[in-house]
């Protein structure tokens, strides 16, 4: 049985150039505290640094690491609040609300054929997102395969996703409709294939996500 868009369809891109977030015009020594829920993801522009994505707004802050988000794994959903300190932001308390696992990987090979099968009924149909339900074989529903074709030009979709340009929250969310977190979210972008894949697994430390990182060399830190 395939399920097409019914577990997720929209994205929404969010223009930004990558650079800090920061508050402007704020007097020195001033600092200003804020709260909100964000999604954890690695950052691509510096090493120990964490990209705290506002489930909301999408709005981006970057954060060093430091002993409050030592212990966050990209895919993490947190309360939090940040304290801004001259425009510099830090996480002074949080709380993990689920641990969904993130993982992005470039130039993959051998790309299971659900999801070469998705892509290319998307592709007859049209379309350039497609969606299906992989199942076990015990015939339950185990993960949500979509398939995003690659932009043409400078847009890179994959690395949309990876720095939250394009959140993955939307399908995310519209999992959390059918079956509660947490997952193991992987985003594949193929070497050969003209696709990006999001594979959504719906038990972390599943057989499935198991087999996910094993074909993918993707091992839980």
């Amino acid at each position: 049985m395939r399920m097409g868009v019914g577990w997720g369809s929209a994205l929404v891109s969010h223009p930004r150039d990558g650079r800090f977030k920061r508050l402007p015009g704020l007097p020195p020594g001033m600092q200003v505290t804020t709260h909100g829920t964000f999604r954890v993801l690695e950052s691509t522009r510096e090493e120990n640094e964490l990209l705290l994505l506002d489930v909301e707004s999408y709005d981006p802050t970057y954060v060093a690491v430091g002993e409050s988000v030592a212990d966050l794994e990209p895919g993490y959903t947190i309360d939090a609040t940040v304290e801004w300190e001259e425009g510099t932001p830090r996480v002074t308390t949080l709380s993990v609300r689920t641990e969904t696992l993130f993982e992005f990987v470039d130039g993959a090979t051998n790309i299971f054929e659900a999801a070469q099968d998705t892509w290319q009924e998307g592709e007859s149909m049209g379309e350039g997102m497609n969606s299906t339900v992989t199942y076990s074989t015990d015939n339950e529903p185990n993960g949500v395969v979509y398939t995003f074709v690659k932009q043409a030009g400078e847009r890179d979709l994959f690395s949309e996703f990876r720095d939250g340009i394009t959140p993955l929250e939307p399908l995310v969310e519209r999992v959390g409709e059918h079956v509660a977190p947490p997952y193991e979210v992987f985003v594949l972008n193929p070497e050969v294939e003209p696709f990006v894949v999001v594979y959504i697994c719906l038990e972390k430390g599943g057989m499935l996500a198991d087999t996910v990182r094993d074909t993918y060399d993707c091992p839980r830190r």
